[in-house]
């Protein structure tokens, strides 16, 4: 497994459009903070990026990839080694590499610019979202065989949870505002890691604007400390269930 992780992480690593991809992130987020006189607006445009380009990108290059090393894959399974250490090595290794391009290109002007804490929490959503985009790209990977499909299917995936998700939730709030469904809607939130990583982001910035509906019922159940715990929980499951479903899926296909 060491062997092929390190190997997919160096040939991404080389890859253009991962370093085009720090390179832009870096532009971005250096000139938010050094165009603003408000560290806060500088924190909000980064946080505008992190919640669009970072899943958009995360899980079209991870898509992709996978379609694009289908002979590379049946090849390491030709040979005595397990189905599960190669999907794991794989994913370890996108991982690996489009976290370290989100580190180098966003996550220092945040750590430069804005205070420590705001920071991490910043640059730990986004590692979070970009892993978490990663294992969605498998999973439609593993769906079907045609790559204009998998990657169709990525994309819906993408706009769904990032533009039409908190819009369904608030069509919904005001279709039934005559019954008492804020506690579903806190549940509904966890359907989406993109709105659970605003959330986690703007409980510590404390934007009550900027939060959205589901945002705003979160933290009034939860408040600051719960609301950050329950959001890295869920988070964390966001990446766990469609890798562990792709990883099944993998398992059992005939290559």
């Amino acid at each position: 497994m060491i062997r092929i992780l390190k190997y997919v992480t160096l040939d991404i690593l080389k890859n253009r459009i991962v370093i085009i991809y720090a390179v832009v992130l870096a532009l971005f987020s250096w000139s938010a903070f050094g165009l603003e006189d408000n560290t806060s607006k500088g924190l909000l445009t980064v946080l505008n990026l992190l919640l669009l380009t970072v899943p958009l990108v995360s899980v079209l290059f991870s898509t992709i990839y996978v379609y694009n090393n289908n002979e590379f894959i049946e090849l390491l399974v030709s040979h005595p080694v397990r189905r599960s250490m190669i999907w794991k090595a794989l994913f370890a290794g996108l991982s690996l590499s489009m976290t370290a391009a989100f580190i180098l290109g966003a996550g220092l002007p945040l750590l430069l610019f804005a205070d420590p804490a705001t920071a991490l929490i910043m640059i730990a959503a986004g590692v979070l979202l970009s892993v978490i985009f990663i294992a969605i790209a498998f999973l439609s990977s593993i769906v079907t065989r045609d790559k204009a499909k998998g990657i169709g299917i990525a994309i819906m995936l993408w706009l769904y949870f990032a533009l039409l998700f908190d819009g369904l939730v608030l069509f919904l709030y005001f279709q039934f505002a005559d019954y008492p469904i804020e506690k579903p809607v806190v549940l509904l939130s966890a359907l989406s890691p993109v709105d659970l990583c605003r959330i986690l982001i703007l409980l510590r910035l404390d934007v009550s604007a900027m939060m959205g509906y589901t945002g705003a019922i979160f933290k009034n159940f939860f408040g600051n400390g719960w609301g950050l715990i329950l959001s890295f929980s869920l988070l964390l499951l966001w990446i766990w269930v469609p890798f562990r479903v792709s990883l099944q899926k993998f398992k059992k296909k005939d290559l």
